[in-house]
């Protein structure tokens, strides 16, 4: 007797669902108002429609995604490189470097930069970075008040300058990367959401500005290759790399691709790491018991030494002092991707040539995936509660092949700064403070005064 195998019947195929159109915007304008108006509580809020909904920008239609599992999914998905609003405004200061670039180059662009970025490459780092504290400490005189905004933007700067390209000299460097990133992503801000091409032309006050940082910053990336090109013993260094680098036919890289990388370098390496640095000296001033407790740390681990790389894991609570003010305050709180195809997400239909946003510090704040959700609270990556964090709720380096290849540059050069400079002072507010946020493609404090207490 034979046994006939029964088939399950076929599961019916679902269309993907038309995202839902958030409800608000007006005519012609769409919802650029209120993002103008209020960009950080707006795309909070669109969690409130739908795990995909559409919104626009002008006549332009955007998608957003409002949940850490599909956020992770678009950072991981093919059919999504980079584009969108914010992309097409960004590109007329960072061209097509790594962070701007897809497919083939952008692979070949990351294994030139990557050697740099090696955790053995940034053990090298550590005695630059400790300078750059100390030196900080040094200049923070009891009584005086100091903007530790432009102080951490310097700082960030000196030590991408010396480490990444190999320049001593930095003191005006640091100071026309500030000056100039200050008004650019300023202005940018206005462009992205607000993309009204001609009226930018028009030769007001702020425009001109505008151009002037620009230009500033170009010119800038020219001088430090133009001074490094003719050497004959080029130190070793991602400067040197990019001017030695080869593309896809075996060819030197174009200037302009050197160039690109060269401003991209002291765009990321500053304004990211120099706002989140500004943000923790802004938290632990007014949470004064976590900067107690992060001296004490460094003072039973490092003791009266200076502090090293292999000191960093070690310091568990200094670590999750800083994971805590990027989840609360991460200086990138806006990404976007284009779709490549027609694809979907989340059983949502994603049109081809579709842009798709999402905040970075909306899904950091989401009430879903953390308790207290506005409450600085570093204990919370303690490892038996960090456990309970969704996948990609945290991500601030995003993830796939767009992850930021200088992450552990950065977290590295944070730990490093905090554990020299808290325990040698206090840091208090002073007269003067305006730890409002100053609203750009990132976020930053806008003026943080404070006053030098030594411990």
């Amino acid at each position: 007797m034979t046994v006939e195998s029964v088939k399950p019947a076929p599961t019916e195929a679902r269309e993907p669902l038309e995202p839902p159109l958030v409800r608000g915007g007006l005519p012609v304008l769409g919802h650029s108002w209120k993002m103008a108006r209020d960009p950080l509580g707006f795309l909070t809020r669109l969690r409130d429609h739908g795990e995909v909904v559409r919104i626009r920008l002008g006549p332009k239609a955007l998608y957003a995604v409002t949940t850490p599992e599909l956020t992770g999914a678009l950072a991981l998905n093919a059919d999504f490189g980079i584009g969108g609003p914010l992309w097409d405004t960004l590109d007329v200061l960072l061209g097509k470097g790594v962070a701007t670039t897809d497919g083939a180059v952008h692979r070949r662009q990351r294994l030139t930069m990557q050697p740099s970025f090696r955790k053995d490459a940034i053990a090298r780092y550590e005695q630059v970075m400790a300078e750059e504290a100390h030196a900080l400490a040094e200049r923070l005189r009891p009584g005086d008040k100091v903007n530790m905004t432009a102080e951490a933007f310097r700082i960030t700067a000196r030590v991408m300058a010396r480490c990444m390209l190999r320049i001593e000299e930095t003191d005006q460097l640091a100071e026309r990367v500030h000056t100039a990133l200050s008004t650019i992503f300023e202005g940018m801000f206005r462009r992205m959401v607000l993309s009204f091409g001609p009226f930018y032309r028009l030769p007001i006050p702020s425009h001109r500005e505008f151009d002037r940082a620009l230009a500033e910053m170009h010119r800038l990336a020219d001088e430090v290759v133009a001074e490094r090109r003719p050497a004959v013993d080029r130190p070793e260094c991602l400067l040197t790399a990019l001017l030695e680098a080869k593309d896809e036919n075996g060819e030197p890289i174009s200037d302009q691709e050197v160039h690109d990388q060269v401003v991209q370098v002291l765009v990321a390496g500053t304004e990211t790491t120099g706002a989140t640095l500004a943000w923790i000296l802004d938290l632990l001033a007014e949470h004064p018991e976590h900067a107690e407790r992060v001296s004490e740390e460094v003072k039973s681990v490092v003791g009266d030494r200076t502090v090293t790389f292999g000191d960093i894991r070690k310091l568990t609570h200094t670590n999750n002092v800083i994971t805590e003010a990027i989840r609360l305050r991460p200086a990138v709180w806006i990404l976007m991707r284009r779709a490549q195809t027609e694809t979907e997400l989340g059983g949502y239909r994603i049109p081809a040539g579709a842009d798709v946003v999402y905040s970075p510090l909306a899904i950091q704040r989401d009430p879903r995936s953390y308790e207290r959700h506005l409450e600085f609270d570093p204990d919370r990556w303690h490892p038996e509660r960090a456990k309970d964090v969704p996948k990609y709720a945290m991500a601030p380096f995003s993830v796939g092949s767009h992850k930021c290849p200088g992450d552990h540059f950065a977290m590295a050069q944070l730990a490093i700064v905090l554990a020299t400079l808290i325990p040698k002072l206090r840091l208090d507010y002073a007269p003067g403070a305006d730890r409002s946020t100053r609203l750009g493609i990132t976020l930053r404090p806008r003026r943080l005064m404070m006053q030098a207490v030594p411990r």
